[in-house]
């Protein structure tokens, strides 16, 4: 569960940078930041990468797939399943592992917006609130399905964590969800092949048994076998032991 300590990090980081970026007044603690004005823009690298503060009531990156309550909940149940997830395969590989501490964080730091924030600033009730991006990236302009695109979506800390935990995985997928082939099982009387698909698992007392149990099988036939091969020998001697040559009842001429 140490992977966990990742998410918290990122958590915290996010929620910084997101009260540097929008401000903070709580007049009861004397804290009063004002952050920069909505819509605002600074370069931070150039003109490539600028803190641009927006809010978006939707998921990463500003898509918007419905009313904001039934996105909050949806988050809440992933959350969940993600961390039940990492509990129940804490002794999994380090990359399945990381990655969805990474996605977790990423949903924590946007469902905290989403759910404190118009009440934090009073401007919505619980689970109502906006999520705060901050963070341009600028690009060459294209266009696709008849829609030119002159920049990147803005997004935050928890969104770039989202977004590398999913990287983490297509990138990993081969190592992360790689099956061991199954080994032959040894018995006494030599390796077993392991099963296939739709098989059950291999008991080597089991297939012992059955081995000796034919092998007896074959014993017993070969044995009733030549029983009947002598018996048959006997008979034809005794039908044929006055008319062959030299017997008792040879004809003469």
């Amino acid at each position: 569960m140490k992977v966990l300590y990742v998410t918290i990090v990122v958590v915290i980081f996010d929620q910084l940078t997101k009260f540097l970026i929008k401000g903070l007044k709580i007049e009861s603690l004397g804290i009063n930041f004002p952050g920069m004005p909505y819509g605002s823009s600074k370069p931070l690298i150039g003109d490539i990468v600028k803190l641009t503060f927006i809010e978006n009531p939707g998921m990463a990156f500003g898509i918007d797939v419905g009313p904001k309550m039934f996105l909050t909940i949806f988050t809440i149940v992933a959350s969940l399943f993600i961390f039940f997830y990492i509990y129940k395969h804490r002794k999994d590989g380090i990359l399945i592992r990381l990655s969805l501490a990474l996605i977790l964080a990423g949903a924590v730091g946007n469902l905290i917006d989403r759910t404190f924030y118009g009440m934090i600033y009073k401007y919505a009730p619980i689970f109502n609130g906006k999520v705060v991006d901050f963070v341009q990236v600028e690009f060459w302009d294209f266009t696709i399905f008849g829609r030119t695109y002159t920049t990147w979506p803005i997004w935050n800390i928890a969104d770039a964590s989202v977004s590398a935990g999913f990287l983490i995985i297509l990138f990993f997928h081969n190592r992360i969800f790689k099956t061991d082939e199954p080994q032959p099982v040894t018995t006494d009387g030599g390796l077993v092949s392991p099963p296939v698909d739709g098989e059950y698992p291999v008991n080597p007392d089991a297939v012992a048994l059955s081995e000796n149990s034919i092998q007896n099988e074959q014993e017993q036939k070969i044995e009733v076998n030549d029983t009947l091969l002598e018996n048959s020998q006997i008979e034809d001697t005794t039908e044929n032991a006055g008319t062959g040559p030299g017997g008792p009842n040879e004809n003469k001429n």
